[in-house]
């Protein structure tokens, strides 16, 4: 199944709202396959990269672990050229579905997606891909990956929001953690172009870049910190999430362990880009950020495993929300390397291996499941509303 509306809006459906379509909006008879692959099956790119990525930045050295993330990146490439092959299909031959996609609340936030899986695979090529495909290969791959998922994060981080204020119009206590999606992928430019200031030319260039990565950082997190008391207030109004969605609270991972990820890597290239007060200020608060945003992360982390357990005793089953548990999760794997290399901290070196080894059991999971429901086409079926939310106990 894909992933499904929760939310009612005081507008007409998106669906009930698209006249009937013209000649050349596309057909449904052509590739039936494709009509139902929305922007969220970006997400098992991004959860497939993170595993490579997060792998090569762990404090710690495992035999064997480089070259499995090598084996893991490149299924990641293999994934992207799939799904954007697939994507593509999807627009030339179903572009009502398409059209109608952007117009639904619960379906739109997941065009953030695309920007995060093209900068996750360019990241897990610079750091992982250039075994294979050479230094100066993987530093091109990465800046057109990295150049394209930001003008894409930054549009969407706007369109996104435009349209739910004036086409999807949610009613009040619908708030969801999906909202997030297109305002984390400028914090992911943020991280992502932390590898790239050392590749640019000492000057201006390479400090423009540094600021503009700390400014995506502002913009994603003051977003973050307007819509995050939005989606935990929905939860203590109105209840538990659907049982297919409750896996979505774990995307509230994201800009978390994202953000604690990017003021690391941030604070380990400030030194050639700006000067000394600047740099050290930097690495100052590379610490006293992360430390703080990583025990709320922990915090949540908890919350939303409790809340998938209690969803997973009423009947959750697997839906496409479970990729939900990867990219995030590999986030705050990232972050605790990061801070555990400013620190020198054994704990948060740990805390770094424990989280990867959950992000790897989560993509196992995840991705053995969704190449079972591609096989026998339940993933591409045209999805099925969701079980709602169990009643509160008294």
């Amino acid at each position: 199944m894909a992933i499904f509306p929760q939310t009612r809006t005081a507008v007409p459906s998106p669906s009930a709202a698209i006249p009937p379509r013209p000649a050349g909006t596309g057909d449904a008879t052509r590739l039936p396959s494709l009509r139902h692959i929305g922007p969220n099956w970006y997400a098992s790119v991004m959860g497939t990269a993170i595993v490579a990525s997060a792998g090569a930045a762990l404090p710690v050295d495992v035999p064997g672990l480089r070259a499995v993330c090598t084996l893991v990146w490149a299924l990641s490439v293999v994934l992207l050229l799939t799904v954007l092959t697939a994507r593509a299909g999807h627009w030339l031959c179903h572009r009502d579905q398409a059209r109608a996609h952007l117009l639904d609340p619960s379906i739109a936030p997941f065009y953030g997606c695309l920007s995060m899986a093209l900068m996750a695979v360019g990241g897990a090529t610079l750091m992982v891909g250039a075994d294979v495909v050479g230094a100066r290969a993987a530093l091109a791959v990465d800046v057109v990956l990295f150049v394209a998922g930001t003008v894409i994060g930054l549009a969407a981080a706007v369109v996104v929001p435009y349209l739910m204020v004036v086409r999807h119009r949610p009613a009040p206590g619908t708030a969801s953690p999906v909202w997030l999606l297109p305002l984390v992928a400028p914090m992911v430019s943020a991280s992502q172009g932390a590898l790239l200031v050392p590749h640019l030319g000492a000057g201006q260039g390479r400090e423009a870049l540094l600021l503009a990565c700390y400014a995506m950082f502002g913009l994603s997190l003051l977003a973050t910190l307007v819509v995050l008391p939005l989606v935990f207030s929905r939860l203590v109004h109105h209840g538990p999430l659907p049982l297919a969605l409750t896996p979505t609270l774990f995307l509230v991972l994201g800009p978390l362990g994202q953000s604690t990820t990017a003021v690391n890597q941030l604070a380990d290239v400030a030194p050639g880009a700006v000067g000394a007060p600047y740099a050290s200020a930097f690495g100052a608060f590379a610490v006293l950020y992360g430390v703080p945003v990583m025990g709320f992360a922990l915090l949540w982390l908890a919350l939303a495993a409790a809340m998938v357990v209690r969803a997973a005793r009423d009947g959750m089953g697997f839906a496409m929300t479970w990729w939900a548990f990867t990219f995030p999760v590999g986030t705050c794997v990232t972050g605790a390397a990061g801070l555990a290399r400013h620190t020198g901290l054994d704990a948060l070196t740990w805390l770094a291996v424990a989280l990867y080894v959950f992000l790897v059991a989560a993509w196992a999971a995840a991705g053995t499941r969704t190449a079972r429901g591609v096989l026998s086409g339940a993933l591409t079926a045209a999805p099925v509303p969701p079980r709602p939310a169990t009643a509160r106990t008294t």
